[in-house]
């Protein structure tokens, strides 16, 4: 399923008055938004080829991709050091938008594990009214109070760092819909799930 990137700009504008909530919390809490912001990568740092997902938590490709591509793909080039995977958030709507906010709130080593469960979870709290005690329940896995949620999802500057580099993204790589993938050097491009033989054959290509 790919997504117009403009409801990525309703749903930011739409989401100020889903998190005013937590904005007296956030105020008083420390945050740093230099660290939630850091690349969040999974492979061996020196590897020769780079590849970056562009997703939405709230994607249904996005979850395919995690649950029927994914795994192959990190087995035979990143857990051996081929491929870096890097995560840049390009969240479509509101609910979409918290759930990266959420994730970027986490500690750093809990980031991962928390985009997949949250992948994984995404028909329990993407698709209900209420998506924020759903959300609560994953976040706890990784550490967050519901406090911490709230104060999170109050965080306006955070919320305004994705959606800059999300359009920042868009304007440098073209990026349409979710999933898109970029890879190698030469930025080349993959738009969708995929499967598992079309990110070998272009994998190869790029380490020759």
């Amino acid at each position: 399923m790919l997504l117009s990137r403009r409801t990525f700009v309703a749903g930011s504008v739409a989401f100020g008055a889903y998190g005013l909530a937590g904005s007296a919390l956030a105020q008083s809490a420390p945050f740093d938004l230099e660290e939630a912001m850091k690349r969040r990568f999974i492979g061996d740092q020196s590897a020769p080829v780079n590849m970056i997902e562009f997703f939405s938590l709230g994607c249904p490709a996005c979850r395919l991709f995690h649950e029927q591509v994914f795994p192959a793909i990190r087995k035979e080039f990143i857990d051996t050091g081929k491929v870096r995977m890097e995560f840049r958030d390009y969240p479509f709507g509101v609910k979409a938008t918290a759930a990266a906010m959420i994730a970027r709130c986490a500690p750093p080593k809990r980031y991962h594990g928390l985009v997949e469960l949250m992948l994984r979870s995404q028909p329990k709290w993407a698709s209900v009214s209420d998506s924020l005690p759903v959300l609560k329940q994953i976040a706890r896995i990784a550490g967050l109070s519901g406090a911490d949620v709230e104060a999170c999802l109050g965080n306006v500057e955070l919320m305004e760092a994705i959606r800059t580099q999300a359009e920042a993204d868009r304007e440098e790589y073209d990026i349409e819909a979710t999933p898109t993938f970029i890879i190698g050097k030469d930025s080349r491009k993959i738009q969708g799930a995929g499967t598992p033989e079309l990110f070998r054959e272009m994998l190869s290509e790029e380490l020759g």
